[in-house]
């Protein structure tokens, strides 16, 4: 079994090769042509964010970079008046779960009627940010650590992502995360506990 898994496959040869070679340059060259477009895309999409009021705003994000920086801006837009509290953008979001209370009954479930692109915005974000915010990442470790599965523990870093936004989009201010309060007193903490006792 050994050797039939290392040993290498026979070579298609005849007609079979020449087939075979001839659909797998036209292949070569359809992907080369969609690399070509998707870098004229992705520089056009970087020209029309930097040119945004707000796209300093979105990019100043931990790991947003130009595309999902791009996405996050067009899903939220540029209309304050849309989101006039954090609420509203978390819940269109689906950030927040759906309570439903009828009586003595009472039901959190999955919020369905959302904005699936900008959930789908948001959520990708906040999977990337985990891995360069301490903070991002302590709050998704605890969501994870309390039980919750993937979906769910970004789902809850996004709405916690998602007020930092609002603010930073309400005041059209960059992420600064010196100003970020959440992650200052992370870092104090982790601070405190490693410097030796005395």
């Amino acid at each position: 079994m050994y050797q039939r898994l290392t040993s290498p496959p026979r070579g298609a040869t005849g007609d079979q090769g020449v087939a075979s070679a001839s659909v797998t340059r036209a292949l070569a060259a359809v992907l080369a042509s969609l690399n070509t477009q998707i870098k004229a895309l992705e520089a056009e999409i970087a020209a029309q964010l930097a040119a945004h009021a707000d796209g300093h705003i979105f990019t100043s994000l931990p790991r947003s970079g130009t595309v999902r920086a791009a996405r996050l801006l067009t899903e939220i837009g540029d209309c304050r008046a849309r989101f006039p509290e954090p609420q509203a953008l978390i819940c269109l979001a689906g950030a927040a779960p759906s309570t439903r209370q009828s009586g003595k009954h009472k039901a959190v479930t999955f919020r369905w009627a959302v904005s699936k692109q900008l959930r789908d915005a948001v959520c990708d974000f906040a999977d990337g940010s985990r891995h360069a915010s301490p903070w991002a990442a302590k709050i998704y470790n605890d969501a994870i650590a309390r039980g919750k599965d993937h979906p769910l523990a970004v789902r809850i870093l996004a709405r916690a992502w998602l007020y930092v936004i609002w603010e930073c989009w309400h005041h059209g201010v960059a992420y600064d995360p010196a100003r970020h309060r959440g992650l200052q007193r992370l870092l104090t903490a982790q601070d405190s506990a490693a410097e030796p006792a005395a």
